[in-house]
């Protein structure tokens, strides 16, 4: 609906007066007060962010090692234990289960027990052929009967 009772205003200017006006700003040049805020609102963002990941473990990959004694392993992955809560123990083998997973863990029991092993965090093939102890994340398998996102192994000697 329009309303035709409107009536356009036009705003002409004085004579001699520009149409265009500068603005005048109280700053002039370059504030280096807040130049530096915000570099350190930057920095403080910047060193806030790295602890909160290394506290929570998304930094990614650390490697640690334990050695003497009798069960002296390796362990290599992520530090987040919520992630990766469920684990499993076996020899580390290259293929997966029916086209799931990269790798498989062949654990006693027979072909029932074997997990498909895929990895977002770790490159499996360097383990293959030795007993680890993985921990992972679960996903439903189609044809897998256990298939495991690993996202921290140890390897047994």
């Amino acid at each position: 609906m329009i309303n035709k009772n409107l009536k356009t205003v036009k705003i002409i200017p004085a004579a001699g007066e520009p149409l265009v006006h500068h603005l005048n700003s109280e700053r002039n040049g370059v504030n280096y007060r807040d130049i530096i805020a915000g570099g350190i609102i930057i920095i403080l963002g910047v060193i806030s962010g790295y602890f909160m990941a290394t506290r929570r473990g998304l930094l990614g990959v650390t490697g640690t090692s334990r050695t003497g004694g009798p069960e002296s392993s390796t362990i290599v992955g992520s530090k987040d234990s919520k992630t990766f809560r469920d684990n499993a123990e076996g020899k580390l083998v290259s293929g997966g289960i029916n086209g799931e997973g990269t790798h498989k863990l062949e654990r006693p029991g027979g072909e029932s027990q074997t997990v498909a092993l895929t990895s977002s965090v770790l490159d499996l093939s360097q383990f293959e052929g030795k007993k680890v102890r993985v921990w992972g994340e679960t996903f439903a398998a189609q044809s897998a009967g256990w298939l495991m996102d690993v996202g921290k192994v140890e390897v047994m000697e």
